[in-house]
């Protein structure tokens, strides 16, 4: 993988002056903890585009087994979303986490569809540490028929979700960079609603290889997903356009924060279906 230029540009405006890499150093290949975690997980987070080129992020469910890792680089995916287009050679990002361990791992590569839903030939495998990740154990599961259904800005009903969350997965993706999925968490509250068609939301110290910000360094276009973790209600999709603001200013009212990325939405998705039912611990 050559290295992100993105990526390189957050890092040395971010002040990281011994940069590396960044995500041009991950490995290609699933070592055996990474293979028995995958079989072991339900949910899997996908990022991508869809036929028009918008980016979202979307989650599947299934049993224990659902994911699984084949041969040295494949992943396969007994599933299919709803909303991102997969075919041969399309790029995408996936992040499996585990909250009652609070464990990830990030799968980004291209996909071919298989017989019971598609398989991700992986080029970038890592995985995460557990920060900012909410502890949640699995109480139940709920089948339902599934529903899409779109608007267009944020209803009360956008707003009322995203003021409750305390976590939300972003997707972006760069051109013959890839694409990615990754994770953000905080107090509930820490994503704001500034608008019928904007919020933004603070960004803390990581792993300091700047994936998600390094591609929209490059590319705005991205994808949101704010999960029903109760099993309640659908999951709320957004797909448009986000900037990273520097200003100090501005960053100072967050306590912590290292800078701001503010996200214009553009369509608004609501996903009903088979999922499971998550308890804080």
């Amino acid at each position: 993988m050559e290295v992100h230029k993105g990526e390189v540009y957050v890092q040395r405006r971010a002040g990281y002056t011994r940069q590396g890499l960044g995500s041009a150093g991950v490995g290609v290949r699933f070592p055996q903890v990474a293979r028995e975690f995958l079989n072991e997980q339900r949910m899997l987070v996908v990022a991508g585009r869809d036929a028009a080129g918008a980016v979202w992020a979307e989650a599947l469910y299934g049993p224990p087994g659902f994911l699984r890792a084949e041969g040295e680089r494949t992943v396969e995916v007994a599933a299919l979303p709803r909303l991102l287009l997969l075919g041969e050679g399309h790029e995408v990002g996936a992040i499996a986490m585990d909250p009652p361990t609070r464990r990830r791992m990030r799968v980004n590569g291209d996909t071919r569809r298989c017989y019971n839903g598609f398989a991700i030939e992986s080029n970038q495998i890592f995985s995460n540490c557990p920060k900012y990740v909410t502890r949640r154990s699995i109480v139940g599961e709920l089948v339902r028929p599934v529903s899409v259904w779109f608007e267009n800005s944020a209803t009360a009903a956008v707003c009322e979700i995203i003021a409750c969350a305390d976590s939300f997965f972003i997707g972006t993706a760069a051109a013959e960079l890839g694409a990615d999925a990754s994770h953000r968490g905080g107090e509930p509250g820490f994503v704001q609603v500034t608008g019928n068609h904007t919020l933004s939301w603070p960004e803390y110290r990581g792993n300091a290889m700047f994936m998600t910000l390094g591609n929209l360094h490059l590319s705005p276009a991205c994808g949101l997903l704010f999960p029903d973790w109760s099993g309640a209600g659908p999951a709320l999709h957004l797909t448009g356009q986000a900037s990273v603001d520097w200003d100090p200013q501005r960053v100072a009212s967050f306590a912590g924060a290292e800078r701001i990325v503010d996200f214009t939405i553009e369509r608004v998705a609501f996903i009903s279906g088979p999922t499971l039912n998550w308890r804080n611990l």
